[in-house]
């Protein structure tokens, strides 16, 4: 059939043929609901005759329990209200039994004098699209469940993360008599395993060691690093507790160890305690590779790092050389060993890093007891601009009670 052919057939269907016969259905009622006119349509769609319904039903008649309480209570008020509703979403009962998912528009038409004569509705089949919303709750369920279950494991991620990170770290630090310690450890993400690490532990009855450093690299692998870099560290300060000596064991054994294949290195300082009885504090004698260097805060107010330049990683060359540096704990003098996640710490609205001068003037002044705690609210204070973990380690020697006071035990 040609073109032309076609729309002249199309233009003989009379007005009667393409209503009854619409791809939706229409019905026409009085105001009461009292169905005037239906469309084959529609009854197809509800398998009822002609007779069975005009003038029989009322438009209610044609939905379900809750269709016939929402018409009641809402469809029908706001048409009486509005003159004119669409897209309602209803229910029609079939006589298999079998609910039709429908959306219904409804006009009401009026006469010259404005008087409501019967309300006008058009039906469309919405099976489709109910079986998509279907479909999309069923979408959404199943992600908001995918959603609880990766919760719980992302949650048991980090209760394991969090002991296995307590592992790698001293329960409590020793007590040594006449040094007030105290330790930090602040993760940047509870998701990840932090490098960093640290240490304290006697070597006799009158000398004690510590270090403090970072692994490079986070997760399973920088974990296992982490662990040997401890008992490397623990094991050569017995033996031998010369800083130079211990750095020197340590990087002779994690070059044999990652410089094939899997390189990786660490900076760390070590350090020697030993009381100091002409100052009645502690002598330090100090070994640092590659770390930032610590930082003595002075019973006075000031506060001055103790350099160590020169001294490289851990790890790298299979021959290292490490840079040493001595000083004496005066009573109200504290030590203070950190990780570069405080000093790479981000701040303010141009992101600039905090750095070893803004360190030095935050501590600067503290007394020994105060060091740690006031840079554990520091570090709160961060928020998202700290993106690297950080350990503390203070080391500090009770201030001298003044005329008239007692050093409290």
């Amino acid at each position: 059939m040609s073109t032309n052919a076609a729309f002249t057939a199309l233009l003989e269907d009379s007005a009667e043929e393409l209503y009854e016969n619409a791809p939706c259905g229409y019905l026409s009622t009085l105001m009461d609901g009292t169905i005037a006119k239906i469309n084959a349509t529609l009854l197809e769609w509800l398998g009822l005759t002609r007779d069975r319904v005009v003038g029989r039903m009322r438009f209610a008649d044609l939905l379900t329990v809750g269709g016939k309480l929402y018409h009641e209570t809402h469809f029908a008020p706001l048409l009486r209200m509005q003159g004119q509703i669409s897209g309602i979403a209803l229910e029609l009962r079939c006589v298999t039994g079998e609910r039709l998912p429908v959306l219904v528009t409804s006009a009401i038409k009026y006469s010259r004098r404005g008087e409501p004569m019967l309300i006008r509705t058009t039906v469309f089949d919405a099976r489709e699209r109910r079986a998509y919303e279907e479909e999309l709750l069923r979408a959404r369920k199943a992600a908001e469940q995918a959603a609880r279950e990766s919760e719980k494991d992302r949650v048991r991620l980090q209760e394991a993360l969090a002991v296995l990170q307590q592992s790698l770290l001293p329960a409590a630090l020793p007590r040594v008599p006449g040094l007030l310690t105290d330790s930090h450890y602040h993760t940047a993400s509870p998701d990840q395993l932090g490098g960093d690490f640290y240490d304290l532990f006697a070597l006799d009855d009158r000398r004690w060691a510590f270090f403090l450093g970072d692994v490079c690299g986070k997760g399973p692998e920088a974990a296992a690093m982490t662990s040997l870099t401890r008992y490397t560290l623990r094991g050569a300060a017995m033996h031998d507790p010369d800083p130079v000596a211990v750095l020197t064991t340590l990087n002779t054994v994690l070059h044999e160890r990652y410089s094939a294949g899997d390189p990786r290195y660490c900076t760390v300082v070590f350090g020697v305690l030993e009381p100091d009885d002409d100052s009645g504090g502690f002598s330090v004698h100090l070994g640092s590779g590659g770390h930032p260097p610590a930082l003595v805060v002075r019973a006075g107010g000031g506060a001055d790092y103790l350099p160590t330049p020169g001294g490289l990683l851990v790890g790298v060359l299979a021959q290292a050389s490490f840079v040493t540096a001595r000083t004496t704990l005066r009573p109200g003098d504290t030590l203070l060993l950190y990780t570069d996640g405080l000093t790479e710490a981000h701040t303010g609205p141009g992101a600039s890093l905090f750095g070893e001068d803004a360190l030095r003037a935050f501590v600067g002044g503290l007394a020994p007891d105060q060091v740690v705690p006031a840079l554990r609210g520091l570090l709160g204070d961060f928020g998202d601009g700290l993106t690297d973990d950080t350990a503390l380690l203070a080391l500090g020697v009770p201030a001298r009670p003044g005329p008239g006071e007692h050093r409290a035990e």
